[in-house]
């Protein structure tokens, strides 16, 4: 017989329960893993072997000073100093810098003792001896140069150990490794850190209607859409999905196909067999696995209301709707969220953090209180340059994929609400 949906819980309920599962085990990667180590996170402080940079470096071509020399300098009454050498950017200067000297020096070349500052080649000019109008006569063999700008101590120096200190810790254990994150690695000379492990993500399509994707669809037939979009969504997560095929609409097909699977992955993801109806049999399946604990029948999500989330020791087991915008939304919410969570990023839930910009609500829309609602909008120009954007809802139903082709983000509608109205300025999360 049809089953019931359990208590439907909310969006925040269903979050705190997932909070419960630990992160994943920590683990070394190479600097050079060819998966690259983009969107993983530190599970231990990286320190340091040197200073970073390792000398104080120039920061544009130009000519390193001591800024009291220069102070006043203008075009009208420009400062002279002498130049006593060129600084290469591949080896450090051999003399310093005495009051009233200066000297040449490139993009990243490191200063002489000395200097504390350099002034851009753009506000200087070199004077051949007997050049200059005013101001100190050159030596036999000296070059004067025209500073015609006053610089500060520190102006376009790049401080021996602004980006790390040796010894210390360069990146906290906790950070997100981005591209510039990578950068400093690199610099630092760490080859190899600790992260956490990438959720390894099981991927299951069920129904008797979904055939593969190269197979020709009859009527009452649809190819799988499902694996390879939720497969895009686990890698932009970070983690490591698996594509595990196609079940059947067949109690003892599914039960098997969550024993076989589930010891290989952390998180097992079930699409379609998840609301009341007599052919939906991921609760049965479920129920049939030692140890298996079903925390969730229904959240109150629109679209995306009949989720199943199952825990089998430390794996998690989603039971998430057949419907592709319904799918999707539920792995925006809280699916994508999850797996962040698991690789061990700190506030993955709060949306707060997520890409987002305002907009103004193009029109009314309605919704049913005690649920939250995600809106797919598609952003339009505005009127003028200083208005904002333009929220306009996406119509159609959750089984069609136009309507998140036509939308750039989602609105969220809160539970306590009965709608949002036009001229609103929302909070668009961008997809």
């Amino acid at each position: 017989m049809p089953q019931d949906f359990f208590v439907v819980l909310s969006v925040a309920e269903v979050t705190r329960r997932l909070k419960t599962f630990a992160p994943l085990p920590a683990e070394t990667a190479a600097l050079e893993d060819p998966r690259g180590l983009e969107g993983r996170v530190l599970a231990a402080d990286v320190t340091a072997r040197d200073d970073v940079p390792l000398t104080n470096r120039s920061g544009m071509d130009g000519y390193a000073v001591q800024a009291a020399d220069v102070f006043g300098a203008s075009e009208g009454n420009p400062v002279y100093l002498t130049r006593v050498g060129r600084i290469a950017v591949d080896r450090p200067a051999d003399f310093s810098l005495e009051p009233g000297q200066c000297a040449a020096i490139v993009t990243g070349g490191s200063l002489p003792d000395g200097a504390d500052a350099v002034v851009m080649v753009e506000h200087t000019l070199e004077l051949a001896a007997g050049q200059a109008d005013a101001g100190p006569v050159a030596g036999q063999g000296e070059t004067l140069v025209e500073i015609r700008r006053p610089v500060a101590p520190g102006a376009h120096v790049l401080r021996r150990g602004d980006d790390a200190r040796r010894s210390c810790p360069a990146l906290r254990a906790g950070t997100p490794l981005r591209p510039q994150e990578i950068g400093l690695l690199a610099a630092c000379g760490a080859q190899e850190v600790t992260v956490r492990a990438r959720p390894r993500v099981g991927i299951l399509s069920t129904g008797d209607e979904v055939i593969p994707v190269s197979a020709d669809p009859r009527p009452g037939q649809v190819r799988d859409v499902n694996s390879h979009a939720l497969a895009a969504i686990c890698r932009e997560a970070g983690a490591e999905p698996r594509l595990l095929g196609i079940v059947p609409d067949d109690l003892e097909a599914i039960a098997a196909a969550l024993r076989k699977h589930l010891a290989q992955v952390d998180v097992l993801l079930l699409s379609g067999g998840s609301s009341v109806g007599a052919r939906d049999f991921t609760i049965a399946a479920l129920e049939r696995l030692p140890g298996a604990e079903i925390f969730c029948h229904g959240v109150a999500l629109s679209p995306g209301k009949p989720l199943i989330l199952a825990r089998v020791g430390d794996k998690c087991v989603w039971g998430l709707p057949g419907q592709v915008a319904s799918a999707q939304v539920v792995m925006f919410v809280l699916g994508a969220p999850f797996l962040r969570h698991l690789a061990g990023r700190a506030n993955a839930f709060d949306q707060r953090l997520r890409p987002a910009r305002k907009a103004v609500l193009s029109r009314n829309m309605a919704s049913k209180q005690g649920r939250e609602d995600y809106l797919r909008v598609r952003l339009e120009a505005p009127a003028t340059d200083r208005d904002l954007p333009l929220a306009v809802p996406v119509p159609g139903l959750s089984g069609l994929l136009r309507t998140l082709l036509d939308a750039q983000g989602l609105v969220r509608i809160d539970a306590n609400l009965e709608g949002l109205e036009e001229g609103s300025v929302v909070d668009v999360l961008l997809l």
